[in-house]
């Protein structure tokens, strides 16, 4: 495995987790401010624009790429 190989796989799995870890905080953050389910939904569906940005900007570099 070389440094590029491992990099590539740091980044995927490093970034599941900050994905991860913020759905938990989204989600302490809707419990302690008493949200409520829609509020909580509003914010899971603000951060999962956010992600969804960000894989669909991976997804279309690579498609680039690959096309190059």
């Amino acid at each position: 495995m070389d440094e590029a190989q491992f990099a590539s796989w740091a980044m995927k799995i490093c970034l599941s987790i900050l994905i991860i870890f913020l759905g938990f905080i989204v989600w302490d953050l809707g419990k302690k401010s008493q949200a409520g389910k829609f509020g909580t939904a509003i914010l899971f569906l603000v951060l999962g624009l956010g992600v969804t940005g960000f894989l669909f900007k991976e997804a279309l570099i690579s498609l680039i790429m690959h096309f190059k």
